[in-house]
């Protein structure tokens, strides 16, 4: 399986997570000392805080939620995706940059 499909599987959890308003299935991608930067709210570090700011994201979730991501790639221990966002409202769509470590892509 290529790294794309690799991430795109990891992804697809996410946002299935995201869908059913599950912020523990949100943060369950994330390593228990992964960090979350977002415009939208301060930085969370840790997975414990990472299911907390999920669970005011998916507060009101619906099916609108998207994640495409538009590249992907990996170098040594590191993965990288390029994704474009949407929860189906302009204010909320957007591009995200994720890092990835080798054990969170292992583990995906």
């Amino acid at each position: 399986m290529s790294i794309h499909d690799e991430l795109l599987e990891l992804w697809e959890t996410y946002v299935s997570a995201y869908r059913a308003g599950d912020a523990a299935g949100c943060a369950a991608i994330f390593t228990d000392d992964a960090e979350v930067h977002s415009s939208y709210a301060p930085p969370a570090r840790g997975r414990a805080a990472i299911e907390t700011l999920h669970g005011s994201w998916t507060e009101h979730a619906g099916p609108d939620k998207t994640l495409k991501v538009i590249e992907a790639g990996s170098s040594g221990d590191l993965a990288w995706t390029l994704a474009a966002y949407s929860e189906g409202e302009p204010t909320v769509n957007g591009t995200s940059l994720s890092v990835l470590c080798a054990k969170l892509a292992e583990a995906g």
